[in-house]
């Protein structure tokens, strides 16, 4: 049951733009075997779109609140979401904007 695959998505807010963030969350998702995609918002959040076991997410998300050295998070909030079949087994920085 543990190695199945769950997604969620995460908003991580505060000073996280401009601060290399994008890039952090690619390589901390590469690292833990995630896949999914990571972008900037238009209101200066960043979202995180994220697959994985329960343990994968769980990593994550404590590498989402710590962030790169420059950036200073205030908040990350998710929510449980459907596996999308056409991020399995990479993870992108998106462009939104």
């Amino acid at each position: 049951m543990s190695n199945a695959v769950h997604a969620r998505l995460f908003f991580v807010a505060g000073l996280v733009q401009g601060v290399g963030f994008r890039f952090f969350v690619q390589r901390v998702a590469e690292r833990l075997s995630v896949s999914g995609y990571v972008k900037n918002l238009r209101d200066g959040r960043v979202e995180v779109y994220a697959a994985g076991s329960p343990a994968q997410l769980d990593a994550l998300r404590t590498e989402l609140r710590r962030g790169p050295r420059s950036a200073s998070v205030s908040e990350v909030g998710e929510q449980d979401t459907e596996v999308e079949p056409r991020y399995g087994g990479s993870f992108t920085i998106e462009h939104d904007w």
